[in-house]
Parts: C-alpha cells; structure tokens; sequence
C-alpha cells in the first residue's frame, strides 16, 4: 500500500454494521461517508466545527414550502431558539404559511397520487402530499388582515419590522391557544431574530396587503424592499467590521438565496467598501448548475461575484438533496453536538449596524459625498 500519497490520506472506507442502537449522530458520523451521505456528513462537520463559532454571524434562507412540511417546528425554531440561527431570508409564503400552526388550524399527511379536480370540488388543498381545508387559507387571511389593520402597521416599514409586529401577534395567539414552539414568527419575535422576504408581494401575505390598499386609503402600510437591501447589508458588514466572520445556510434557492448573497456585492461593487465575502457557504440544493437552477451561486461563482472569500472555498458544502431530508438530520446533529449559543439578538441592533455602514460608506467614497450634496442642493 502507498503509505506516502497525499490523495490517500483520507479515512479508509469501511464501516462498522448498523446496529440498532445505533444514534443518529453515529450513522452520520460512522456510516454517511461518501455521496451526498458524505455531504451531509461534511455540512455537520462545517456546522460544528468552523460555522457554529461565538464570532460568526449565521444567516439562513428558506425555499419551497417548507414551512408546511412541518419544518419550522420541527427543525428551525430549535436551531433559533439555541442561538445557530441569527438572520433569516425566506419567502413569504413560507411565513404565511407558518402562520395557520399557531392559529390551531390543522394540516395533514396526504399523497401526490390524489385527484386534484375531486381535491378542488371537496375544498381541499394541496402542496404535494400535504392537505388541508380550503377555510384554513380563508380563516388565515382574515385573521392576518386583521392583524395589518392595527395602528402599528400604518406607515413604511422593512420585512424584518413587519414580520418582527405580526411575530408579536402570533406569539400572543400561540400563548392564548396554550401552544408552544409551533410558530418561526412567534419563535423569531421573542428571540430578536430579524427575518426578510427578497419578495414581499410574492406571497398571500402580499396579496392580503394590495387588498388592504384596494379597500381604503387610510391603509398606510407600505413595504420598502430598499430597507431590507440595508439592512441585510448591515448586518454582514457589521459582523465583518467587528473581526468577526459570516456564514450562509441556503434551503433550496429562488430569490431568498440571492437575497442573502447578495449583501457581499452590495458593499464591495454599489458602496465599494473593500470586503471578501462571506466565509462560510452550506447549501441543501436539488438544482443544477447548467441549467441556470444554481447560476451564480455554487460556491465557485459565488467566488467570481465577490460573494464567498476566495480564501475560504474549503469551507463550503453544497449538498445535493431535499431539505425536508436533511435540516431534521442536520438538526438533531448539532443539538446533540454543538453548545447553544449566545443570541445576537440582531432586530435590536438594526440602527446601531445600518450606522456602521453609513459611516463606511461615506468614509470610503468621496465621490458619493458630492452626489449626496447634489442631491440635497436639487430639493
């Protein structure tokens, strides 16, 4: 045997039997050794070792309907609530749909294989092999504009301000209705996890706010997508100019993914503030990249657009699978693993990171400082 060969220093491929004592983390650890087995393994190992550091920001995107799977309680409020997650960008479906948990309404198990013309005829709906009763749709939607008619919502606001007062809301519904742990909002608003959608309209959560404005103009709730941009940015420059470092979870793709890739070209090409990108990348992916489905965002890309520091590409993981497979495993691993962090409680610190920015910015550019004064001459 070649004993001196560095291609060969790996460890040697030649598991134990399974027992049926066997816990989750060994399976990982001793049995999921090569192939996306061997990815996951590699995103725990990320997680654990490099990523779950007391000095690294943790921001997470969440894709598809992952809310409705049962993933939020099953999955994402035990990674918030032990500190491993600080920011969220996710689509507002997923929100919308975490909001019929604490609401008492019931979603079940079904199949793919049922017949969606009986399915619409009965009033029931489907996401693949979840059903449930037309009227939780409905009861949700009036229960949310409700919630958007109060006083608190009347003016311009971010994504993270509003999911931050429906997260209050929910959280009192969930207390009342004497449920715990149930909802992403509520579990967000109590532990100051600020949480974004890239597309605020694209959503029922969108659609119950156009009817809002539809109904009366005294609906003064607007949502301001620039906000989020700053806001986001701030929070991945905010970590960086500290010493600290970022890493990024990304749960399938769409815009949610590069939402929060995008805060490293923000600072370094728009506000041209020198930067790296981010340090750390872990991705649960189905998509390929010659299809356009991962365009700009395998790890390497995301190296050419400034958005992963080039000097960390080991520190990156793409994992060829469906996150309803792997965040439970992902999730069980490092709780049993990893020790809970502090909470950065990064909601509160919005103003204090967007003025950090501010001040690099201006810092930086001399040229933005004179088109600040054109633009202030010209009111």
């Amino acid at each position: 045997m070649r004993k001196d060969c560095k291609f060969l220093k790996g460890k040697k491929i030649l598991p134990p039997p399974i027992r049926k004592d066997n816990s989750l983390s060994d399976i990982i650890e001793k049995h999921m050794l090569a192939y996306n087995g061997g990815r996951i393994r590699a995103a725990c190992h990320l997680l654990k070792e490099k990523m779950l550091g007391s000095n690294v920001t943790v921001g997470i995107t969440l894709a598809g309907a992952l809310t409705p799977a049962g993933l939020g309680a099953s999955s994402l409020i035990p990674l918030i609530k032990a500190g491993f997650v600080d920011w969220i960008v996710t689509t507002g479906a997923n929100m919308y749909h975490d909001m019929h948990f604490p609401l008492n309404m019931d979603l079940h198990q079904g199949s793919h294989l049922m017949d969606d013309a009986q399915l619409r005829r009965t009033g029931v709906v489907r996401i693949y092999d979840i059903v449930f009763d037309n009227k939780v749709l409905i009861r949700t939607d009036a229960i949310l504009r409700d919630m958007l008619s109060g006083r608190e919502f009347q003016r311009e606001m971010g994504t993270a301000e509003l999911f931050c007062k429906l997260g209050r809301l929910v959280y009192e519904k969930e207390k009342k209705a004497g449920l715990r742990d149930t909802s992403i909002l509520s579990a967000c608003y109590q532990n100051e996890v600020p949480v974004y959608t890239s597309s605020p309209g694209d959503s029922t959560i969108g659609m119950d706010i156009a009817s809002m404005e539809l109904l009366t103009d005294k609906f003064k709730l607007r949502i301001n997508p620039s906000i989020d941009v700053n806001e986001t940015t701030s929070i991945v420059y905010a970590a960086k100019s500290k010493g600290g470092k970022t890493g990024v979870i990304i749960c399938g793709g769409g815009s949610p993914k590069n939402f929060i890739l995008q805060t490293e070209p923000q600072i370094q090409e728009v506000l041209m503030i020198p930067e790296l990108g981010h340090d750390y990348f872990l991705q649960i992916t189905d998509a390929r990249p010659d299809t356009g489905g991962l365009s700009g965002a395998t790890p390497s890309e995301a190296v050419s657009w400034g958005k992963v520091d080039p000097s960390g590409i080991d520190d990156t993981v793409i994992v060829y699978s469906d996150s309803t497979i792997v965040l439970p495993l992902m999730t069980s691993y490092l709780l049993n693993n990893v020790k809970p962090r502090k909470l950065k409680r990064l909601y509160q610190k919005r103003e204090e990171n967007l003025e950090t920015l501010k001040k690099a910015y201006f810092k930086h550019n001399t040229y933005i400082k004179g088109l600040k004064k054109i633009l202030e001459r010209n009111e």
